[in-house]
């Protein structure tokens, strides 16, 4: 099979439900900054030294990928197409490592400045690409065509990624650094 089909030559590509759809829609937006969000992970992980988080950062990019597919579902299912779908349990797990990552850090008591050790910097960058792609997944549950656990994971991954660049700053010795107004 070749890497390319040419199908996408002249700005229009496939969604799950066959339907074309030009390259710039908004539901191919947000599954464009998904699969960035998905590499920044890959780097991540290849750089990351605790286990644990490099075991949680691989769940994740598994997630992203049905979450990818769940995107670009478009009307697959009204066309008898079946698609891959984000478990609704996935959220739950997200939260469910938020608390065991934070139940190692100092409660949050001021503004923190985004940095500090390398994979705290790389987890922060990877967190603005999660919100972006939740930005752009938002005209999408507005006009109803998103199911609700793509929505809320995206939000809540968000979560999940700001505590463990904490965590990666913890470890790595360096600690929350405060962000001062003043100067």
């Amino acid at each position: 099979m070749k890497i390319y089909t040419k199908t996408g030559d002249q700005g229009k590509t496939g969604l799950l439900s066959g339907e074309r759809v030009w390259k710039d829609d908004p539901r191919l937006r947000a599954v464009g900054s998904v699969d960035e969000l998905n590499a920044w992970l890959g780097w991540i992980i290849a750089k990351t030294p605790w286990q644990d988080l490099r075991e949680q950062l691989s769940a994740i990019q598994q997630d992203l990928h049905l979450l990818g597919s769940d995107l670009a579902c478009g009307s697959a299912e009204q066309q008898g197409r079946s698609c891959l779908r984000l478990s609704d349990d996935a959220t739950t797990r997200l939260e469910k490592w938020i608390d065991e990552l934070e139940g190692s850090l100092e409660p949050l008591r001021f503004f923190i400045r985004l940095g500090g050790a390398e994979i705290a910097a790389m987890l922060h960058i990877a967190r603005t690409v999660c919100r972006r792609a939740e930005r752009e997944a938002t005209p999408l549950q507005r006009e109803a065509d998103l199911r609700e656990a793509v929505a809320t994971y995206l939000n809540r991954l968000s979560d999940y990624l700001f505590t463990a660049a904490r965590v990666a700053n913890a470890r790595s010795g360096i600690g929350d650094q405060p962000w001062n107004a003043g100067s």
